[in-house]
């Protein structure tokens, strides 16, 4: 008897701290989005001013990351970076997130024609590496962020489908799908009303922990000349520009890729505290402890 109560206190209390860590983990994910979305209000210098007098100074007092090679503030430009680079990997995310889960929920209640032909493209799309795939896409539209962003939805979304089609498979002939079919309910109506509601759990929990994934992707693409266009301070391009100078002038280099390694490494902590949460185990243990 002891030992079943130590289990369950246990128990609670691990549940406990995942719910103390997703409090603090959301809580600085919306620190930097704030930070994101007024960035420019916060920046001590105009961004994109040049003043070559103080061209590549070390970090100091007037300027805490220091200055790139056309005197530019770092500080300003890493600021104005995070809206760009972090809003670009959320409308990704979002969009691959509600295309692919769309097509996949479609596809997984239709059956025979539809999700066979789904899932070929999804599987010609995967045969691909991700990445190379994008590039060759980005390449032909020219690059910029928006061509970016296109160019990874184009290769992102048969992730989404596929697991939304295999969670839609599960569900499909559950009693409670079975009579509201029988209630008369359209396709369409079965769909978004009695499907995806009873899926998303497991979607959303993936879309958090690709924010990451896909803010570092934009990144790369920026990097190698096909996402952001100079002068656009984004923190792949900005490291692009500073390449070159890693070994004598390292903080024009450093200080975007901080960015990055902070703003990935909040929302992959977010995401794995998010599955932790969401785990049925941890629900099952939490309802017998009540």
């Amino acid at each position: 008897m002891t030992e079943r109560v130590k289990n369950r206190l246990r128990k609670r209390s691990g549940k406990n701290r995942i719910k103390q860590r997703l409090i603090i983990f959301s809580v600085l994910v919306a620190l930097l989005l704030l930070l994101a979305l007024f960035s420019e209000k916060l920046c001590p210098y105009d961004p994109a001013q040049q003043n070559f007098a103080i061209a590549l100074e070390p970090p100091g007092p007037a300027h805490p990351f220091g200055t790139d090679r056309y005197g530019r503030d770092m500080l300003s430009r890493v600021l104005v970076g995070a809206q760009i680079s972090i809003f670009s990997a959320l409308i990704l995310v979002a969009v691959i997130t509600a295309a692919g889960s769309l097509i996949g929920v479609a596809a997984g209640y239709a059956g025979g024609k539809l999700d066979a032909v789904v899932m070929r493209i999804s599987d010609i799309c995967l045969a691909f590496p991700g990445l190379i795939f994008a590039l060759a896409i980005a390449a032909v539209l020219n690059g910029g962020v928006e061509n970016a962003v296109i160019a990874l939805a184009a290769v992102s979304w048969p992730k989404y489908a596929r697991l939304s089609r295999s969670q839609t498979l599960a569900v499909k002939q559950s009693d409670y799908i079975q009579a509201a079919r029988l209630a008369g309910n359209t396709p369409v109506q079965m769909i978004l009303r009695h499907i995806l509601p009873n899926i998303m759990g497991q979607i959303l929990v993936t879309a958090m922990l690709d924010i990451g994934t896909m803010m570092m992707e934009i990144a790369a693409l920026s990097f190698l000349g096909l996402g952001a266009k100079p002068p656009t301070a984004e923190w792949g391009s900005m490291m692009s520009e500073g390449r070159s100078m890693l070994q004598t002038y390292p903080w024009v280099v450093l200080t975007p890729g901080i960015g990055i390694f902070i703003s990935v490494a909040l929302f992959n902590l977010l995401g794995d505290t998010l599955r932790d949460y969401m785990d049925p185990r941890n629900r099952r243990d939490s309802v017998k402890n009540s």
